[in-house]
């Protein structure tokens, strides 16, 4: 399938997810206000990191060496064993782990040690969102793209489902647990399509370690650990510091502006991962693969444009439909937010090629460096910016990284010539 195709096909999947997600973010954002809305931002970044850590750390790999291996289906299936074995084990270590120090987990994020049974929820449900990943994962590296974006629909759609209801039913406490367990539940959905397809086996997913299999996953596991560390930990320091400075309020319109990001940039996202990574995993050659970059660029950086600039025009619409009057102060943060926004997919382009390329090396160093980039130019901007001062350095800290992305690509395609 073509990334056009794969394009107009995530177009169905992520007006499912942008409906659903406006719902949900206008029914939190009534029921919780911007302090509460801080709060779901710090325990979300939490279970990302966490995900990262049990999932996230063989996913890519998954997803790349079963491109990869597109005709050697031994091959393939001792990828996914393998996979799920590693996955295995730090599931559940990482399950003991959040159990034993939910208290301490619970003053860390919240300031408040009341919500420790929200971790409890959320290390009960990680064998389950382990599962779902993988399985995605899987239906990803086929390249069966139409079961990919049902799988996303689905899931967004029962996750909509869970999080609506405890939310509404139990309040922030509620609204936690359910963003804890949410992905867990929607395994059932991405199961039951996995099932249907002639490839695929449960009996694929249990086998022996293949020590090849494992020398190359664990290559994806380092930058995948480092991935899911820095990303979520650098947006939880600096929730801290823009808190500890402004207040929750405040920080909730950080909150709110960088959710927006999130949910116009779907499309974007999806892409790149439904076509863009399995499709540049298989390409053997750097003329081959410096035109897939350059028709990548040619269609999803416009449309990146076209959403920072439409959101950018209907900004005062958007908050008024989806939050409150309480989040008005939030508007004087959409111009740096979104050219960010535009830079950082202009970036993940060409950094998408150094995980399918495994240059293990360069994905640590980089996602290190500007993690701690982030957080420090947020720490020196906002005494004279104000609350904006996070938003400039979130762009700023990007127009770098697209700069050390490219750099480090012409090396990639040295090597490959």
């Amino acid at each position: 399938m073509s990334l056009v195709k794969t394009s107009l096909w995530n177009a169905v999947a992520v007006a499912v997810k942008l409906s659903s997600a406006l719902v949900l973010n206008k029914l939190l954002a009534v029921m919780l206000g911007p302090a509460g809305y801080t709060l779901i931002g710090q325990f979300q970044n939490a279970v990302g990191l966490v995900s990262g850590l049990v999932s996230g750390t063989v996913t890519t790999g998954v997803t790349k060496y079963t491109a990869e291996y597109f005709d050697d289906e031994p091959r393939q299936h001792a990828i996914w064993q393998t996979a799920c074995r590693l996955m295995l084990f730090t599931t559940l270590g990482a399950a003991v782990g959040i159990i034993l120090f939910r208290e301490q987990l619970s003053v860390w994020l919240f300031k408040l040690p009341h919500f420790s049974d929200v971790f409890v929820w959320f290390a009960i449900a990680l064998p389950g969102l382990a599962l779902n990943s993988t399985l995605l994962a899987i239906i990803n590296g086929k390249k069966e793209f139409r079961t990919f974006i049902f799988a996303n629909i689905s899931g967004n759609l029962v996750s909509f489902c869970v999080v609506a209801i405890l939310a509404w039913k139990l309040g922030l406490r509620g609204a936690l647990i359910a963003f804890g367990v949410s992905q867990s539940v929607a395994v059932l959905t991405t199961l039951g399509l996995a099932l249907k397809a002639e490839w695929f086996s449960l009996r694929t997913l249990w086998g022996k370690i293949d020590p090849k299999t494992l020398q190359n996953l664990l290559k994806f596991v380092a930058m995948a650990i480092t991935s899911s560390i820095c990303v979520p930990l650098s947006q939880i320091l600096v929730r801290d510091h823009l808190s500890a400075k402004f207040g929750l309020e405040a920080t909730g319109y950080w909150q709110a502006v960088t959710k927006i990001s999130d949910i116009y940039l779907m499309m974007v996202t999806l892409t790149l991962s439904a076509y863009y990574l399995p499709r540049i995993s298989e390409i053997r050659t750097a003329k081959e693969l410096k035109s897939e970059i350059l028709k990548t660029y040619r269609i999803v950086l416009p449309l990146a444009v076209f959403g920072a600039l439409s959101i950018y025009l209907l900004r005062d619409f958007i908050v008024s439909v989806l939050f409150t009057p309480d989040f008005r102060p939030m508007i004087k943060l959409f111009t740096w937010q979104l050219t960010g926004d535009v830079i950082k997919i202009g970036s993940w382009i060409l950094g998408y090629v150094l995980f399918a390329r495994a240059s293990t090396q360069f994905v640590i160093v980089t996602e290190v460096f500007f993690s701690v980039s982030l957080v420090l130019g947020t720490i020196l901007l906002t005494p004279r910016f104000g609350l904006q001062g996070a938003v400039i350095a979130f762009a700023l800290n990007y127009l770098l990284h697209w700069y050390v992305m490219y750099f480090l690509t012409s090396k990639e395609f040295k090597k490959m010539s």
